[in-house]
């Protein structure tokens, strides 16, 4: 296997471990939330005036999922849509008060996650960060080009 390959192969390991490492703790602090709703619902608190189009460059999914996920998400009173008054015919999308709470839990999740890894990343040096930022920066580019 050469570099490039085992380099991908460590990359899709490490991220499946976090996930299969913290799947359990997210999935008993957000019941009834699925993983794609959590993301959505943290899109939509990231994005000033998420709409559909935004919400699924964001996520990597098609507008026909996201529409079908927001309307989980309107039933499930996690968020609701509005218009602006500039604009009648954009829907857009913001959270509810179930919908930031959700988001909330999620954050906290992240931090304590962070603080769990803290170790490894006390570890590295400022130089050790910028080189892995430019090299994943990159590579999305280059991916984006694609």
């Amino acid at each position: 296997m050469d570099k490039r390959q085992l380099l991908m192969s460590e990359l899709m390991d490490l991220c499946n471990e976090i996930i299969w490492l913290n799947k359990p703790e997210l999935e008993a602090a957000l019941k009834g939330v699925t993983l794609s709703e959590i993301e959505l619902i943290e899109h939509i608190a990231m994005i000033p005036n998420a709409n559909v189009t935004k919400l699924a460059a964001a996520s990597y999914m098609t507008r026909g999922a996201i529409s079908k996920l927001t309307k989980k998400l309107v039933a499930k009173d996690m968020i609701e849509s509005y218009q602006s008054e500039h604009n009648k015919k954009e829907i857009y999308f913001r959270l509810t008060e179930n919908g930031q709470e959700i988001n909330t839990i999620h954050q906290d999740l992240h931090r304590s996650f962070l603080k769990r890894d803290q170790e490894v990343f006390q570890q590295m040096t400022d130089e050790e960060f910028d080189t892995i930022f430019r090299f994943i920066g990159r590579y999305r580019q280059h991916l984006k080009n694609r």
